[in-house]
C-alpha cells in the first residue's frame, strides 16, 4: 500500500517538472519569435556599419536585489561623444554717431559662435549619429571621445526632418554602441540617458519610457515624429545623445526636451533607433535619405478640431487610418485600396494612428514591397504594395551631381586668404560651364561663395552637400538655394536665389 503510494506521488511530482520544463521551453522559443519578428530591420542598419552582433548582455539586479544600471552604463559611456560646433552668424551691429549725422547707422558684422552637444559612435571606424539640429550651419565641428581624444569630424550627411546627421572621425578600433531593439520597448521599461548637458560630460540619468509615437513636439519643420517619451533628466547639451536600455544596447537618440524654461521639467524625447539607424544608414550609402511613401492622403485631424470638430471626434475613435484621397501617383491605389478604408497594419505591424504609419514606412526604401491589412466596411483585406519614392518611382533616389547642376567648380579658401578678405567662411568658383546654372544667374570665375541657405561653406564638398538636399526634395517641395557671396576685393554681397527645379 505504501509503495503504491510512493509511486503516486512520484509520478505527480514527475508530471508536474515535465509540464514547467515544456512551459518554460514553449515560453522561450515564443519570446525568440516575437524579438525576432521586431528586429529585422534593425539587424539590416546595424550591418550597414559593421556592428558585431554578438551582444554582452548585463543585469539588471544586484545581488542585493536592489535596480542596479552600472554594468549597462559602464558599457555605453565610452560610446557617447561630446560634440564641439563653430559657426559664424550675422549681426548687425548699429552705430549712434553714424545714424545720427545720417550716415545709414548699420553694420553686418559675422560673429563666430560656439556650440555644443552629443553624439554617439555606431562603429568602431568612427561613424557618429548626431541630431541636425547640432551640426546646423557649422563651418567647423569637432568631438572628444570620453578618454579625451579629440578629432575633427566630417559632415558625412544631415537630414533635417528626421534630425539625423551622420558624422565621421578618421581612425579604426573606437568603442561603439550596438543598436538595441526599440520597437520592443515597453511603457514603464528602465532607460538610461547618457550625454553632455550643459557641458558635464560622460552624464547618465536614469529613468523610464513613459510613452512611445509621440507627435507634434518639436515643430511642422520636422516632418517625420514617433518619438519615444522618457522621464529621465535630459538637459541642454544632451542633443544627439544616446537612449540605452539596460542591456547597454543604443534603441534611440535624444532629442528633444518639454519645458517652458528651456531646461528639464519633466519629459523628454528621442528618435528611435529603427527611425535614427535607417537614415544614418541612407546617408552614409546614398549622401541622402530613401523615403517611401504609399501615395495616400488622410484626414488633417487639426484643420478638422478647428473647422469640423464632430467629424474630427468620429475619425479620433478610429483605431487605424482612414485613406481620404490618393495622390497623382499612388501605389496603394494601383494595389486595389480605396477610399474610405482604414489601414490597420504594415506586414502584420499594427498602427493605430498616422504616427505609428509613418514610424512603420519610415523603415522602408523606394522599390521594397509591404503588406497593408485594412479594414473596409468592416471586412478585413490584405494588399500588396510596392513603394514609391517622392518623385513617383521605385528607384532608389542617387544623391544628385550638385557640381554637374551649378556647372562650376569651387576651390576652399585658405585661412589667409579668409583673413585678408574678411571672411569667416567662403570657397572660390574657379570655373564656369557655359550651359550650367550658374552661367545663366551671371555667376562668374573668381565669384566668393560665403554662405548657401544660410549655412557657411568652406569646401566643395559642403557645396555638394547643401546643393544635393535641396535637389533631392519631392516634385511638391521648394527646391531653391539662395547663395550669399561677392566678388573680391571689395565687392558688395550679394543675395542670389536659384531654383533648382528649372535647371
Amino acid at each position: 500500500m505504501k509503495a503504491n503510494s510512493t509511486k503516486r506521488v512520484l509520478g505527480i511530482i514527475l508530471i508536474a517538472v515535465l509540464s514547467s520544463v515544456i512551459t518554460l521551453f514553449g515560453y522561450d522559443q515564443i519570446n525568440k519569435k516575437r524579438n525576432r519578428a521586431v528586429s529585422g530591420n534593425v539587424g539590416e542598419y546595424a550591418s550597414s556599419f559593421d556592428q558585431d552582433k554578438n551582444v554582452i548582455l548585463t543585469n539588471l539586479t544586484a545581488s542585493q536585489g536592489y535596480f542596479d544600471f552600472t554594468e549597462a552604463a559602464e558599457k555605453a559611456v565610452h560610446g557617447v561623444v561630446h560634440v564641439k560646433t563653430k559657426a559664424v552668424r550675422e549681426q548687425v551691429v548699429i552705430n549712434p554717431f553714424d545714424f545720427f549725422f545720417g550716415f545709414g547707422g548699420e553694420q553686418v558684422i559675422p560673429r563666430e559662435q560656439v556650440g555644443f552637444g552629443s553624439g554617439v559612435i555606431i562603429s568602431k571606424d568612427g561613424y557618429i549619429i548626431t541630431n541636425n539640429h547640432v551640426i546646423e550651419g557649422a563651418t567647423e565641428v569637432s568631438v572628444t571621445l570620453n578618454d579625451e581624444r579629440e578629432f575633427t569630424a566630417k559632415v558625412v550627411g544631415a537630414d533635417a526632418q528626421s534630425d539625423i546627421a551622420l558624422l565621421k572621425i578618421d581612425g579604426d578600433n573606437f568603442p561603439y554602441l550596438s543598436f538595441g531593439n526599440s520597437d520592443a520597448l515597453r511603457v514603464g521599461e528602465w532607460v538610461l540617458a547618457i550625454g553632455n548637458p550643459f557641458n558635464l560630460t560622460s552624464t547618465v540619468t536614469a529613468g523610464i519610457v513613459s510613452a512611445k509615437n509621440r507627435t507634434n513636439i518639436v515643430g511642422e519643420n520636422m516632418g517625420l515624429q514617433s518619438f519615444i517619451q522618457i522621464d529621465a533628466a535630459v538637459n541642454p547639451g544632451n542633443s544627439g545623445g544616446a537612449l540605452v536600455n539596460t542591456k547597454g544596447e543604443l534603441v534611440g537618440i535624444n532629442t528633444a526636451i518639454y519645458s517652458e524654461t528651456g531646461n528639464f521639467t519633466g519629459y523628454a524625447f528621442a528618435i528611435p533607433i529603427s527611425i535614427a539607424g535607417k537614415v544614418a544608414a541612407d546617408l552614409k550609402e546614398y549622401g541622402i535619405v530613401q523615403r517611401a511613401v504609399l501615395g495616400i492622403q488622410v484626414p488633417n485631424i487639426e484643420y478638422l478640431k478647428r473647422y469640423d470638430p464632430k467629424r474630427a471626434s468620429e475619425l479620433a475613435k478610429i483605431q487605424g487610418v482612414m485613406v481620404e484621397d490618393f495622390s497623382d501617383r499612388s501605389p496603394a491605389k494601383a494595389a486595389g485600396i480605396e477610399k474610405g478604408d482604414v489601414i490597420k497594419a504594415i506586414n502584420n505591424v499594427p498602427v493605430r494612428n498616422f504616427a505609428e504609419l509613418q514610424n512603420q514606412l519610415s523603415r522602408y526604401r523606394p522599390g521594397d514591397k509591404v503588406k497593408v491589412t485594412v479594414d473596409r466596411n468592416g471586412t478585413e483585406k490584405t494588399f500588396s504594395v510596392e513603394l514609391i519614392n517622392m518623385q513617383g518611382s521605385t528607384e532608389i533616389i542617387k544623391r544628385p551631381d550638385a557640381l554637374k547642376i551649378l556647372g562650376a567648380t569651387f576651390k576652399a579658401l585658405s585661412d589667409e586668404q579668409k583673413k585678408r578678405l574678411g571672411i569667416s567662411s567662403g570657397v572660390e568658383v574657379t570655373e564656369v560651364s557655359k550651359d550650367g546654372i550658374f552661367n545663366k544667374e551671371g555667376i562668374k570665375k573668381g565669384f566668393i561663395i560665403m554662405r548657401i541657405n544660410n549655412s557657411p561653406v568652406n569646401n566643395e564638398d559642403d557645396v555638394a552637400r547643401i546643393v544635393a538636399s535641396v535637389a533631392a526634395r519631392g516634385v511638391d517641395e521648394d527646391k531653391v538655394i539662395l547663395i550669399a557671396g561677392f566678388y573680391p576685393p571689395n565687392g558688395r554681397t550679394q543675395y542670389i536665389a536659384i531654383d533648382l527645379s528649372k535647371k
